[in-house]
């Protein structure tokens, strides 16, 4: 999980890449990535399961995955165009108390007032950050907070699906779902003529390179998510997720010399430290439900 979120920045750094130094459209970026991860994946795939890689067990569970996942990276991805990494990966963050709450609402989890108290501090702090970017952004500081939304809906889609499907599977799968998505939204924007889905294709062999290696990272980082949440409880993993904004922070400053401000390092913390604090309390409570249920 560590390794995953150190180095699954370094695809939104291509991509924020390709559009300032490239000059792709997000949304052809987007296309790629899910493309080419599913050209690196295949492969490896079929060599491992024959024909039998695409039998998934649940496949429209899958490709609807693949789906929210292409509309969530594809929100990211403009965020990125035009705001520093750092920033984006800040607002994002605020995907864990999103997830709580829709765990409340619709799961029947128990969330004590402590948790709402984090959840709301939470927002609190994202709203720090996305103040002086909304002055700048306008509405495209928003966009994080969207695609955390649709990531939400990600994460239930993976608990549902559950152990039904190998993470290859599933990620291969994600990829088609992800490609014919993007497919079709990038052919309707460039239809209604949005310069953010331009169909375009790479302008250099750098450019081409730094494709296949976004598809490459996309496939195999988050194959590397998928395992680990077999491997281990929730809780414990979730903490690792804010290695990312340290990995976003210094490619931000070493490739387009931006850096939060310290207005901005403050809203950071505190977000951070309202996940924190939910990730424990989730803990707490369920050491306490499994006590509780032990026999005497």
């Amino acid at each position: 999980m560590a390794g995953a979120m150190v180095i699954l920045p370094a695809m939104d750094a291509i991509a924020k890449y390709m559009a300032t130094f490239e000059s792709m459209s997000p949304g052809q970026v987007t296309f790629y990535r899910f493309f080419f991860q599913l050209v690196c994946t295949l492969p490896v795939l079929f060599a491992i399961f024959r024909w039998k890689a695409l039998s998934a067990k649940r496949p429209w569970m899958n490709l609807l995955r693949g789906a929210l996942h292409g509309a969530a990276s594809l929100l990211f991805f403009v965020a990125v165009k035009y705001m520093p990494l750092a920033d984006v990966f800040a607002i994002y963050f605020v995907e864990p108390f999103m997830l709580t709450t829709l765990s409340a609402l619709f799961l029947g989890d128990k969330v004590g007032w402590r948790r709402w108290t984090a959840i709301v501090v939470g927002f609190g702090g994202a709203m720090i950050v996305i103040q002086p970017s909304y002055e700048i952004f306008g509405l495209k500081a928003l966009l994080p907070v969207f695609c955390a939304f649709l990531f939400s809906l990600y994460l239930f889609l993976n608990r549902a699906i559950g152990e039904a499907d190998s993470p290859l599977t599933m990620q291969t799968m994600a990829g088609i779902g992800g490609t014919l998505f993007m497919g079709a939204a990038l052919l309707g924007g460039n239809a209604l003529a949005i310069p953010d889905f331009e169909v375009s294709l790479p302008s250099s062999a750098l450019g081409l390179v730094l494709l296949l290696a976004l598809g490459t990272i996309s496939g195999y980082a988050h194959m590397l998510v998928v395992r680990a949440f077999r491997l281990a409880p929730l809780s414990l993993l979730a903490p690792f997720q804010y290695f990312e904004i340290i990995s976003a922070t210094i490619l931000g400053y070493v490739l387009f010399n931006d850096f939060p401000n310290p207005s901005k390092w403050i809203g950071i913390f505190i977000i951070v430290a309202s996940g924190l604090f939910i990730i424990w309390r989730e803990r707490v409570q369920s050491k306490s439900l499994k006590s509780s249920e032990a026999p005497a």
